[in-house]
């Protein structure tokens, strides 16, 4: 029933609270036998009565239909209550495991990253200054031991991305494909590469530390660089990407912001899986068909869910 039929049905609905066989009152009654006269069956007042009175009736029906499927809406709400709060209870527990899992990993890092540096501090120290109380000083393995360090660091990007596309994606996947799933917990079984990573890492250092000449500075170097990759890796690709803790300013930093686009796309498989590196993987989408495009997107639509939140 339309609105706009059912205003004139409200207005002349009360003049059939009579027997709608009779005239207006200004006119004489009307008789059973004068109604099939000449007269009346040319006047039209009747059938027009006799339709208003069905309109009227059609919309008493669906004012009835509405207030019954209304009520029906409203019943159907008060019974589902008990199952809205167990829904809402739920994701109040969700919220709280979250919250209780990040500030877990929080810590992790916190320690570790403290730990690490601390330790790789005072084995810089310790070493030079042992090997500056000789007579000479060890330019060659001084200079080796910066060299290598970073090379070491932007080494690792590209053994990083080699063996995240043929070892991860490949092999390892059964290990790795924890990283491309909601993760249950603080932790994940990805999260062993990193112990992997830092094993390497520490032998070099170690021996390094403990022995003097051009190939222990090397080896010293080369271990710092994979350190200071490693800890770079987690503050971007754990803090800013996927938000296992918070990272402050770093996310406020224009090309992190590309690296942790480009990062989403990889984990989005738009493009097969490109980017596999981390740093270098805004790079690595300019080379594709419609990667530089995708990534703006990606970059606006981080934005404003860092804005919003």
């Amino acid at each position: 029933m339309t609105t706009g039929f059912s205003v004139p049905t409200s207005t002349k609905s009360f003049i059939f609270h009579r027997n709608p066989f009779l005239c207006p009152k200004s006119g004489p009654p009307v008789s059973f036998f004068s109604l099939f006269s000449p007269a009346i069956l040319r006047s039209k007042r009747i059938f027009r009565a006799t339709k208003t009175v069905k309109s009227t009736v059609c919309f008493v029906m669906e004012e009835k239909k509405q207030e019954i499927s209304i009520t029906e809406k409203f019943s159907n709400s008060e019974e589902n209550s008990e199952e809205i709060n167990q829904i809402q209870e739920r994701v109040k527990k969700k919220l709280e495991r979250k919250r209780s899992e990040r500030y877990t990993y929080l810590v992790a890092a916190v320690m570790s990253s403290f730990g690490i540096t601390s330790m790789a501090v005072a084995a810089v120290y310790y070493r030079f200054s042992w090997q500056m109380q000789g007579e000479e000083i060890p330019v060659s393995e001084m200079f080796g031991t910066f060299a290598l360090s970073v090379g070491a660091a932007v080494g690792m990007e590209f053994w990083a991305r080699w063996a995240h596309r043929a070892l991860w994606h490949a092999s390892l996947w059964h290990m790795h494909e924890s990283h491309h799933q909601p993760r249950e917990g603080a932790f994940e079984l990805n999260d062993v590469f990193a112990i992997i990573n830092a094993v390497p890492a520490i032998s070099l250092l170690s021996y390094g530390f403990f022995n003097h000449g051009l190939l222990p500075g090397l080896s010293f170097g080369a271990g710092l660089g994979i350190t200071v990759f490693g800890m770079a890796y987690m503050f971007v690709h754990d803090g800013l990407v996927h938000r296992r803790f918070p990272v402050g300013p770093i996310s406020n930093v224009p090309y992190f912001r590309r690296v942790a686009a480009a990062h989403q796309i990889h984990h989005s498989d738009k493009f097969k899986g490109v980017p596999y590196g981390l740093f270098l993987g805004p790079k690595e989408l300019e080379e594709e068909e419609g990667g530089v495009e995708e990534l703006e997107k990606e970059i606006n639509r981080r934005t404003k869910l860092s804005n919003g939140s």
